[in-house]
């Protein structure tokens, strides 16, 4: 391997060609050098749009040499084959969001990647961000004492319908889509893991995805978590975080752009005070950590592969939450 993690994409994603790709080739471990598209013609595009030499269809970049890692960029009801293709292959993964559409399937994708000795991480960017280490410094200094509550909010104005995220086969829906968010920071908040869930859904009756989705978790001792989550809403990307002594919020949590400061807005002893986190790029940082943990540069704070599997039996949790009506324990995932 280099001294730059070679990095190839499956899949032209609107998100790829936005924020992640850009990511690549600014940080200083890694290198984009294959795009792949089941389209050779956008393929070419964003390889001339990324300055990246080699391109074609997926299969070319898990049989170059020259690969250390992929990016997939593909609906979520298509990460399973590729990821595994991808592990098979030898090629580590980041894996956009959801990492599958069910706690099955995301067994099966990490168990492929252990067995071929390479690392998977989901791309949760949002995670990265400077903001969050500010909120969880806060926390080790006793700032936020016996924190009891988390509220997270994240929606977008309208989508079309015709759009993958409203296609059932592909793993569409809002709880894949967006509910991973929020869920995931109140795990990294709480450092623990919820231990039941009640969820509610909105089903789009045409397309049968959920276009709505509203659920409860319940942490160790009491401490409760809200999340909803939504198309068709104002946008909001927001969470909350509510303890015995302050409350603390983050107005852009999960998707703040890069050149926009973060704002955070602290309430202690009726007293509201607001702070400004300086601008930074969380896909960038994202893309950075992964390469210099495969590269044994710096280890990430937390397991990727046990991560994957914490957040999916609780998308698995919720899923089954909502078809029977009734709360269910995590632990019997």
């Amino acid at each position: 391997m280099s001294n730059k993690l070679r990095i190839g994409t499956i899949g032209c994603s609107n998100i790829a060609k936005s924020s992640v790709l850009p990511a690549i080739n600014e940080s200083k471990n890694s290198e984009l050098v294959f795009i792949g598209s089941r389209s050779y013609k956008k393929a070419k595009t964003f390889a001339s749009a990324f300055n990246c030499k080699n391109f074609g269809n997926y299969e070319e970049v898990l049989e170059n040499p020259n690969v250390d890692a992929v990016y997939i960029s593909l609906p979520v009801g298509l990460h399973e084959e590729w990821a595994i293709k991808a592990a098979k292959a030898g090629k580590h993964v980041i894996c956009e969001k959801s990492v599958s559409g069910s706690l099955k399937s995301t067994k099966k994708i990490v168990e492929q990647c252990k067995k071929n000795n390479v690392r998977i991480m989901e791309g949760l960017m949002f995670r990265f961000h400077p903001q969050i280490k500010y909120i969880l410094k806060q926390i080790k200094k006793k700032s936020l004492q016996n924190i009891y509550s988390f509220a997270g909010f994240y929606g977008f104005p309208n989508i079309s319908k015709n759009d993958i995220r409203f296609k059932k086969e592909l793993g569409g829906g809002i709880l894949n889509d967006a509910g991973c968010y929020p869920i995931c920071a109140s795990r990294i908040i709480f450092d623990e893991e919820p231990i039941s869930v009640l969820c509610k859904m909105n089903i789009d009756q045409k397309s049968q995805v959920d276009i709505q989705t509203s659920l409860f978790l319940e942490f160790p001792n009491s401490k409760i978590t809200h999340i909803s989550v939504g198309y068709d809403l104002s946008y909001l990307g927001t969470y909350e975080i509510w303890s015995q002594n302050a409350s603390i919020k983050l107005w852009r949590a999960f998707n703040i752009p890069p050149n926009e400061n973060a704002k955070i807005t602290i309430t202690k002893k009726m007293q509201t005070k607001n702070i400004e986190i300086p601008a930074d790029n969380h896909f960038k940082i994202m893309i950075q950590a992964f390469s210099s943990e495969i590269l044994n540069i710096k280890k990430t704070d937390f397991d990727w592969e046990k991560d994957i599997i914490n957040q999916a039996k609780i998308l698995e949790a919720a899923r089954k939450s909502f078809q029977l009506n009734k709360i269910i324990k995590i632990n019997k995932f």
